[in-house]
Formats: C-alpha cells, structure tokens, sequence
C-alpha cells in the first residue's frame, strides 16, 4: 500500500535549499516526535529563519563550535539548544552542507498525543497553548539535547519525522520581525506564520535580561 502524499516524509532535497524557502515552506507540515510513551504530531504554524555566517542573530554567526556543530552538517538533521538555563528550543538545518542555515520551529497545533502534551505542559490553559512558542513547542514535544543531530529524514524509525503534510496556500502565509532578538539580527522579516492560526505566538521585541543580584 502506497502512503498519502501527506503521510510521507519530506526528502532531504527539501531541506537542501535556501532558509528563507524552507522556512515559509515549513508551514503546514506535520512533525512527529515518537515517544517512549506513544507519538505526538504536530502542525507547524509559526517559524523563524536564520542564515548562518551572514546572519547577526544567528548561533552559527562567528563560526563552529561544540554547541552548533549540528548546524554545519548536512540538511534535514535537528539542532536543538540549551537556553536561559531552563529551556530547549528545537530548529531543522537547511543546506548546502556548510552553510549553516536552520529554521527554528516556533509553534504549532498538537494533532495527536495531546494527552501526551499536557503532562509536560501543565500550565497551559488550553490545547491552542500547548506548542505556542519555541520552548513551550519544546517541552511539549519531550525534546531535548539528546536529540541534538537527529535525522529527521531517516524514517519511521527516527524519533523526529517531518510529514509532507498540508502545505499553506501562499496567501495565508505573514511574515515579520523575529521574535526577542537584539541588535543587527532582529530587524530581519524572517518570521513566519500562519494568518490568524490561534496557536502562533505574539510578536516580542528583544528585552535585555536583567543580571540576578
């Protein structure tokens, strides 16, 4: 039996393109983490392009290093990052291999294994809150950086699957400023969502974090 197109996982010729082309084209797609407990699948609803050595905000700016070595690797692997001291953020590398260009998975609508979801994400007030944000997209999806380097590409057998799923009409797709970054790195339109999709999270300006005295 031949899967439904949007059953079948995206190749990594996908992901082998410019971020700013993954990005938007992420929308719609279905992620899948499998669980120890049972899978969870999610809608991708909002995204944040960054693009490597010519991008300020992005990790991979001033070159490798242990934390982003991911980043330098090839196409369709997940990087995912520590950050703040109490949260993971999950991103998929774009290509060509070297170029270090990823695409942050902001948030996204729980399909299936929202009970699964809820156990992780106890504060939230309701399923539309479950995956609206990067961390929170995280913490639902029991993602951390032991699945730094995952495949996303190699199969049923992976715990991270990204779905052909229902791309996004071009027309409902918005873009903006990125979410909380600083300087050169946050006036680029690089994020993008879903128009009116009520699980994409609020726009944030960059708020310098305060040292704890």
């Amino acid at each position: 039996m031949i899967a439904a197109p949007d059953h079948q996982p995206l190749a990594r010729e996908f992901f082998d393109r410019p971020v700013l082309d993954v990005a938007q084209d992420l929308l719609g797609r279905t992620l899948i983490r499998t669980t120890p407990d049972g899978p969870i699948t999610l809608r991708l609803t909002e995204v944040e392009a960054y693009d490597g050595a010519t991008d300020p905000g992005s990790h991979a700016y001033r070159g490798p290093t242990a934390r982003n070595a991911v980043m330098f690797g090839p196409p369709g692997h997940a990087y995912v990052y520590f950050t703040y001291g109490m949260w993971h953020c999950l991103n998929l590398v774009c290509g060509p291999e070297g170029r270090a260009s990823g695409v942050l998975l902001r948030a996204g609508e729980i399909t299936e294994g929202a009970e699964l979801a809820r156990k992780r994400r106890l504060s939230a007030r309701n399923d539309k809150e479950l995956a609206k944000g990067p961390a929170r997209l995280a913490t639902a999806l029991d993602v951390d950086r032991a699945l730094d380097g995952t495949d996303v590409c190699a199969g049923p057998d992976s715990p991270l699957t990204v779905l052909h799923g229902t791309p996004v009409q071009p027309d409902q797709v918005r873009n903006g400023p990125r979410t909380g970054v600083s300087g050169e790195g946050g006036v680029h339109p690089w994020r993008f969502w879903i128009a009116n999709d009520p699980t994409v999270s609020p726009y944030r300006a960059h708020t310098p974090r305060r040292r704890r005295t």
